[in-house]
């Protein structure tokens, strides 16, 4: 059975990894994840304000006098806030890197144009075999475009692309007003690949307190629909290598992804349940219903009901809205 697969340019055995997560920050899980069979090692996120924050310590206590910016500081998440700062993040690599003989996928996370870019070369230096650059990015100004967003993902992108050799994945949300046409322009300005989808924390509320709360529910497999019609619509279609993350729990998740076009799946969620055993689980069992099925290769699956070539590719489109609300009402009818 073959399940090699070719994700950023990287050579892999097969296309199941952990996404970006808290699981790589204990050296020892990062070696249970490699024992199970991980294809690749994904870091978490290192975020803009960690270091701004950083940086702008760095000129409090070089360059600045008296207390004029004091005020600034507190627009910044305190450092107790993540595991590991700037260049803690770089040194993990490095352990990573040292620890275990798999690619690892360093991630920086943003929303702007400048200085903390500069660490794309940084974790570059520090032995990354490849970035992704996580544009989690949620505008409250109203008079923010949905333009202007574009256009200062696609900068970020050319401003990395500029600064380091290894491949640069994109991760993207679900909610730009033309998502195949942006996800066209990335591919265009240079993205090595797509990751589908962020996933947006929502706030809640305590009406008894009368304050918005944090929340953090992990994903189930319900999400995973959303990435399916994405990946479908965008294999075959992009020069790009495509992940899917967010939804996958079962091996049949990981199945439907890798049919819907996915190069490689980042499973997080499922992980942080059930331990980093449960990637090599989830292999097997992929191996076992393809042999059931009688696949060769994961090459020969990947994209097999994507939009270019699924029987009914209406499913994809609109048309699958309007025959799924008359199938609802066809349904209660019949009752």
């Amino acid at each position: 059975m073959d399940l090699s697969t070719t994700y950023l340019g990287l050579k892999l055995p097969h296309p199941f990894m952990p996404g970006a997560s808290p699981l790589v920050d204990d050296l020892a899980k990062v070696k249970r994840l490699e024992d199970a069979g991980a294809a690749a090692i994904v870091m978490h996120s290192l975020f803009e304000e960690q270091i701004a924050r950083e940086d702008w310590a760095t000129y409090k206590h070089t360059e600045s006098h008296g207390e004029s910016f004091a005020e600034a500081v507190s627009y910044f998440p305190s450092p107790d806030r993540f595991a590991l700062g700037p260049e803690e993040y770089l040194d993990h690599i490095r352990r990573v890197k040292a620890a275990v003989q798999l690619p690892v996928i360093a991630s920086l996370n943003g929303t702007t144009l400048g200085g903390w870019l500069d660490y794309s070369r940084l974790v570059e230096q520090a032995g990354a075999d490849a970035l992704e650059l996580n544009v989690y990015s949620l505008p409250s100004d109203l008079e923010t475009t949905g333009q202007s967003l574009e256009t200062r993902t696609i900068e970020m992108l050319k401003a990395v692309k500029q600064a380091v050799k290894i491949p640069v994945a994109v991760k993207l949300s679900p909610f730009y007003t033309s998502m195949a046409n942006f996800a066209h322009l990335m591919d265009e300005a240079g993205a090595d690949g797509l990751v589908l989808f962020n996933r947006f924390y929502q706030p809640d509320i305590d009406p008894r307190e009368l304050k918005v709360v944090r929340s953090l529910a992990l994903s189930d497999s319900s999400e995973l629909p959303l990435r399916l019609r994405w990946l479908a619509i965008l294999s075959g279609r992009t020069k790009a290598s495509l992940a899917a993350t967010g939804g996958v729990h079962t091996h049949m998740d990981a199945i439907k992804a890798v049919m819907a076009g996915a190069h490689a799946v980042q499973v997080v969620s499922a992980l942080l349940q059930k331990g980093p055993e449960y990637l090599a689980q989830l292999k097997r069992q992929v191996v076992e219903w393809m042999e059931e099925m009688e696949y060769s290769s994961i090459e020969q699956m990947r994209g097999s009901l994507g939009l270019k070539s699924a029987p009914d590719p209406s499913v994809y489109e609109r048309a699958n809205y309007m025959l799924i609300l008359q199938s609802w009402r066809e349904q209660n009818v019949a009752q």
